[in-house]
């Protein structure tokens, strides 16, 4: 049975470590070593992803299944450029942890991301995923998704392309 709560600051380390590992199984294989150890150090240490569950304005819900730790999900409010919307929510992470991958987490991460907007009274959710992640792409394109946009991502030193997908809600 899946279980999803929002997280507090006693669930940080939970989160931090639960976001390098997501983060390493789904792109480590696509990139190299090198360029994965510098984005790992730069902009995924533990001590940067424990401050970002500290910021009061950063929402983290953690799923559970039989009560072990399965995946994230991480929101904040906010715009991107060529997002024109009023009062847009951001999903900035949302990721099941390798073993839990297929089992409907990411499904019901979404939904909660989804719900939570709603009830915010935001007008749309949008977020950036990389171009190569098909399957990503396919997932959020399931809810409704839809390309409106690109920018730019640094991991490491290999400058890559992200989709920047939304729903429109109102």
């Amino acid at each position: 049975m899946v279980n999803i709560r929002r997280a507090t600051m006693e669930d940080a380390a939970l989160i931090a470590d639960m976001s390098r590992e997501t983060f390493y199984d789904s792109f480590a294989k696509q990139n190299t070593k090198a360029d994965m150890d510098i984005f790992l150090a730069e902009q995924f240490s533990r001590d940067m992803l424990l401050k970002q569950v500290a910021e009061p304005s950063n929402i983290f819900f953690i799923a559970y299944e039989n009560e072990q730790p399965a995946g994230y999900l991480f929101v904040k409010e906010g715009s991107h450029s060529q997002a024109d919307f009023t009062n847009p929510l951001e999903i900035s992470r949302l990721y099941a942890c390798k073993q839990f991958i297929g089992k409907g987490i990411g499904k019901k991460l979404m939904q909660t991301a989804i719900d939570y907007a709603t009830a915010s009274g935001n007008d749309a959710v949008w977020l950036g995923v990389w171009e190569h992640n098909l399957r990503a792409i396919q997932f959020y394109t399931s809810f409704g998704f839809e390309k409106f946009g690109e920018h730019d991502f640094l991991l490491g030193n290999d400058l890559q392309r992200d989709w920047l997908m939304r729903i429109v809600l109102i």
